[in-house]
Parts: C-alpha cells; structure tokens; sequence
C-alpha cells in the first residue's frame, strides 16, 4: 500500500500534488456554487445539467490545440499564464455575484471560460507527469493526480455549503479564484531543465495533423479512447443529475449536497489506496468492467433509494470512478512516447471530458423529458452494457509495457547534396531482400513497421512486391520536408519503433536497412 504514495517523495511532485489540491477544492467549490446558485434560480434540469456542460465543452473545441502547445512551447510557462488566467476570471465571476448582477446566463459564460482554462492545461498537467517521477511510478502519479481532485470533491462541496451560506455564491467564487494562485507558486518553484531539439520547429497546424495522425496509427492509444468515452457517457448522468436527486429526492439544501459528493470523494480516496492491490492483482479488463457494474448500482440506486441507502452505494461509486480513471489515464501516459505525450493527453482527455460535457447534455435532455428517475435507470442499464462491452472490446494487453525511449539506432543517410529544411516532400523507399521461406513471417510483421512509420509522420505508406527481382519487397512513405525527415528520426523514433524494423530486417537476406531518398524537383 506504501507504494502509492512513492512519488511525494519528489519534492517537486509534492508541491505541485499540494497546489493542484488547493486548486481542485476551489474548482468543486465553484462548481457546486454554480449548480446551487442555478437551484436557488429556480433553474429546470436542463439548464442545471449545463454547468457541467459549460465546463466540458471547452475540452471538444481546445484539447487538441492544448496538446500541440504543451508539445511546442514550455510547459512550465504556459500552465503558469492559464493560471493568472483562470484567476482573473473566477474574480470577475465572484464580483459580478457580489454585485447581483450575476445570472444563469452570465454564469453559464463564465464557466465555459473557466473550463477553456481547464482545457488549455489539463493536457500540460499530464505530460510533465513524467519529468516528476520515474516510470515505473507513473501509475501512482496518476493514481495521486486522481486523490488530488477526489480529496477536493470530498472537502470543496462541503467547504461550498458553508461558504454558500455564510456569504452566497460570490464568497465560494472568489475563493476558487484565489486557489489557482497556489498552482502559480509552485509552478515558479520548479526549476525545469531544458529540452531543446537542434530540429526547425513546427508550425502549430502541422503539429496538430501529426498528433492526429499518432493516435489513428496507434491501437493500443485508440483502444483507451474507446474505453473512456464508454463508461464517461453513461457515468456522467449521476454528476450531472445529482443536484435535483439532493433537492428533490433527498430533501436536502447545499450543505446535503456537500455531503453527498464528499462521500464519493472518500470512496474515490479509498479506491486510491486499493489500487496496488487492484492492479497487482486484477487485469485492466477486470476493473473496467467491475468498475462500470459498480457505478450503474449506484446510478440506478440514485433513482429509487432514500439519502441513508444510496451513501453507502454512493461510496463504492467513488471506488469504481477513480479505479476507471487510474486505469485509462496510467495506461495513456505510459503508452505515449515524451514527443507526442501532450497530444496524445489531449485527445484522451477530449474524449474523457468531451465524453461528459455531451452526456450531461444528453441527461439532461431525458431528464426533462421523462423525469430524473427514469434518466438515471436509463443511464445505469447503459453502463451495464459498458461493462459487457469489454469482453469484446478489451484494453490491450500490452498497455503501458512497450519502450518509449528514443532510439538512436537509425543511420543517418548519406546524401549527395545537403538538404535545406523546407526541402521536400521526400519520398523514403527501403528494400527488402527476403528468402522464400520467410514470405508469410515478412508480411505478418510488416504492418507493425507501417504502423511506426505513420506515427511519427509518415503519410501515404506502402508495402510492394516487385516484379522485376525475385523475393524482393519495397516500402516507400512521404515525409513532407526533409526537417520532418529529421524529427522523425531524431525526435520521435522509440526504441519499440526500432524492434519492429528490426524484427523485419532479421527476416532478410542481408539484415541491413536498404534505404534510399527522392526529393521531389519543380519541372516548368
């Protein structure tokens, strides 16, 4: 059990745990003001339904933007600038609540900035993950990443509920506003060593495609993204839904509200501390599944049970939220290489996130058409079938295991003139020399070798068997300057790229890379 908590021996993942701590009690406080404030306005559930909205939907419009700035400028500094960000607008949210003149509308407006915050670093957040910590205790960072926002949901909502009474909406908005300063501080206290490529930079557009292009040639990577968005669909009706379930059902004001998000908090807190123990000894499949059973339970509990029942179902869905979440967020991060990791973040957390903001409008919807309670057993019988999905639809077995380091076992060309970056595109052509007997083995392993190559920014690439010369294959793809060339090789060619071309290259007659390189000439 005392490995979970192995990474708070970093000093600088210790502070940055504490600050994004202090941060995330102020974003549920906020959060829970904002959806109260929409009860006292006598707001409908749709309209309430669209707090949660509001905050996800920046994550669909800004994630990939996010990931290609997180893998382009410093990370540092821009989570440091969306910070002083985020503060200035929860301080114009909290004035405009102070003032009365703050309603649903405005408040919706603020949120959605608020969440654009959000998107604009979450991606960072999670990419400097492994600058913190060694590899091996990535899963516990993630798991610690996890206690971090659900210590926050049990603390923030009940602190929300006090200061919600004590001095409305617009004392909880200024406090959240203040919490991002924390982030700001430790941020400045880490002394980040540079990393530096000797490669021309990308253009932002060309950093976006490439990005797109890593996660479609990546099944292990795809195969998450499935998973997340599965479970966060359906899962995202009891956060979104859960106000009128404690106003409504319950009987309870803000303060009951508190309570009953402060008990998924400590049953996510509980399942932080099983982790070890889940994943020592159950399979990736095997918490999905349970998990996503676990948590239709308590959705479907939400709809018929009173207050007393529906805690104890409530804490068990804490264990199942946060057993989910390790799992995928560990598994992305371990699978993605450091030079697309806030790419690759961005896309997971937009369909995680993304996943939510368009459940909670869907709940919504049905809430206000058939009522709450049916939403809520319409949403569990959905996660139901999550759970039964993952027998089909199983995350990989090899998540998390294969190298990402950089390899440096590419030869560098020999050219006969010097290329400018911007020369281009270049079409790569390697040829394959296989005996006979060797064919069906060749064929077998070589869409792991088209698979690397698209990943690290090959496009158009193809596998032909010439006609001319007996046993002989040849693969060509297009890179669209020679600087991409350059990064391909330098930046982004992992140590499992370079077993799979070696896996091949042991199949051939000579064993070594054959290559060669056209560059394409303007005819007038």
């Amino acid at each position: 059990m005392a490995s979970a908590w192995q990474p708070l021996k970093s000093s600088v993942f210790r502070n940055l745990f504490i600050a994004q701590l202090v941060s995330n009690v102020g974003l549920w406080m906020q959060s829970v003001g904002a959806q109260w404030f929409l009860v006292d306005q006598h707001a409908g559930p749709a309209v309430i339904s669209l707090v949660q909205t509001a905050s996800l939907a920046p994550t669909l419009l800004f994630s990939l933007l996010a990931g290609v700035l997180a893998d382009s400028l410093d990370r540092k500094w821009l989570l440091v600038v969306m910070s002083v960000y985020s503060t200035a607008i929860g301080v114009l949210m909290a004035v405009l609540a102070f003032t009365g003149h703050l309603n649903p509308a405005t408040l919706l407006i603020l949120t959605f900035l608020l969440g654009a915050g959000a998107a604009l670093s979450s991606p960072a957040f999670q990419a400097i993950q492994p600058e913190l910590v060694p590899r091996d205790e990535i899963p516990d960072a993630a798991s610690l990443g996890s206690v971090s926002v659900n210590a926050a949901r049990a603390i923030g909502p009940a602190l929300a509920g006090v200061f919600f009474s004590l001095g409305g909406p617009g004392l909880v908005f200024l406090l959240n506003a203040v919490s991002y300063l924390a982030v700001v501080v430790a941020l400045l206290m880490w002394k980040r060593s540079g990393q530096r490529s000797d490669v021309v930079p990308e253009r932002l557009s060309d950093s976006l495609w490439v990005g797109l292009r890593y996660v479609a040639a990546a099944p292990i990577v795809r195969r998450i993204l499935l998973r997340s968005a599965l479970f966060a669909v359906p899962a995202s009706a009891l956060w979104a839904l859960l106000p009128l379930v404690v106003a409504h059902s319950f009987h309870l004001g803000s303060s009951g509200y508190g309570l009953v998000l402060g008990v998924l908090g400590i049953g996510a807190l509980i399942g932080v501390a099983l982790m070890p123990w889940m994943r020592a000894h159950l399979s990736a499949a095997v918490i999905l599944a349970s998990s996503a059973v676990v948590f239709a339970a308590a959705t479907i509990a939400a709809a018929f049970l009173p207050l007393w029942p529906c805690l104890v179902f409530f804490l068990f869905a804490g264990i199942a939220w946060i057993a989910t979440l390790t799992t995928l967020n560990a598994g992305a991060q371990l699978t993605l290489p450091q030079w697309v990791r806030a790419r690759g973040m961005a896309a997971y957390l937009l369909v995680f996130m993304g996943s939510q903001g368009i459940g909670a409008l869907l709940w919504g919807a049905v809430g206000s058409a058939l009522g709450t309670r049916w939403a809520l057993v319409i949403a569990g019988i959905c996660l139901l079938l999550t759970a039964a999905s993952v027998r089909l639809l199983p995350p990989s077995p090899v998540t998390g295991t294969l190298s990402r380091e950089l390899s440096m076992a590419w030869p560098v060309p020999t050219l006969v003139f010097e290329p400018t970056p911007t020369d281009g595109p270049v079409e790569v052509s390697a040829v394959y020399d296989v005996p006979a007997d060797r064919h069906s083995d060749f064929l077998a392993a070589m869409p792991a070798v088209g698979r690397s190559r698209r990943r690290t920014g090959a496009r158009n690439w193809r596998l032909y068997r010439s006609a001319d010369t007996d046993n002989r294959y040849v693969e060509q793809f297009v890179v669209p300057s020679w600087s991409e060339y350059q990064r391909q090789h330098r930046d982004r060619w992992t140590e499992y790229d370079h077993e799979n071309v070696a896996r091949v290259l042991a199949m051939t007659e000579t064993g070594i890379p054959d290559e060669h390189h056209l560059f394409s000439t303007d005819v007038r």
